[in-house]
């Protein structure tokens, strides 16, 4: 078991831990490695309330604090998502903008717009909307991957395999388990929200591209959170 833990939080962290290779079969730690991720950073929001901050700085001292646990990671591959998918024209220069290092209007757009959705969002939900968020945003990120080809022959994606769906349901069993003390009944609608939302990205790639890259788990990761905050704000 620990080595899927240390693939999860080598790959989805940058929290000081001993990196191993990703196994497909092992993607089901992934939502423990949110859980780190969100409990971290809930941890940076209480503290930030219980020093006098109001529910929006504290909020967004909580999302600085998220980007550093995961060095932006999947906020570069919504960017480089946005970017690709809708400033290319065909599948090869979609791949190609994908790769591309450089940020465009697009996906500096995309970042811009979903973080001001999660600031907002999480100024209301407070700190246990951030765990739980994190928890099912990193299952999300295992649905296109069990559900779509690989886009290209290289990259991160790639090399993390393609899970079997035992794998991916054990992964959205261990994250129903993990936020269900925290989100009791709203977690009959956080399910619904989150598996759409990857179902939706996953349908935009496969359009687009034809499958998924890292970027595409990462975009996923970032639109699901968004959608779970959304559906936690609502319910307050």
């Amino acid at each position: 078991m620990l080595l899927p833990l240390r693939a999860a939080f080598g790959l989805l962290t940058r929290l000081p831990v001993r990196p191993a290779p990703v196994l497909p079969e092992g993607v089901w730690a992934f939502p423990l490695a949110g859980l780190a991720v969100g409990a971290t950073a809930g941890l940076v929001f209480w503290i930030a309330l219980a020093l006098g901050l109001p529910p929006g700085p504290a909020a967004a001292v909580a999302l600085f604090a998220q980007i550093l646990i995961t060095g932006g990671l999947h906020e570069d591959g919504l960017a480089d998502c946005a970017d690709g998918l809708w400033g290319g024209f065909e599948r090869a220069g979609r791949l190609e903008i994908m790769r591309d290092s450089r940020v465009g209007s697009y996906g500096v757009l995309a970042i811009g717009t979903t973080l001001l959705i999660r600031w907002s969002a999480l100024a209301v939900g407070g700190p246990v909307a951030l765990v739980i968020a994190a928890v099912l945003s990193r299952a999300a990120m295992i649905w296109p991957m069990t559900r779509l080809p690989h886009a290209r022959e290289d990259g991160l994606a790639r090399l993390a395999g393609r899970p079997s769906g035992r794998a991916a349901a054990l992964a959205f069993g261990v994250a129903a388990l993990v936020v269900l003390p925290l989100a009791g009944w709203s977690l009959l609608l956080l399910l619904p929200a989150v598996a759409l939302t990857a179902q939706c990205g996953a349908a935009i790639a496969r359009a687009k591209i034809g499958g998924q890259t890292g970027d595409i788990l990462g975009g996923t990761q970032q639109m699901a959170e968004m959608a779970a905050l959304l559906v936690l704000a609502a319910l307050v």
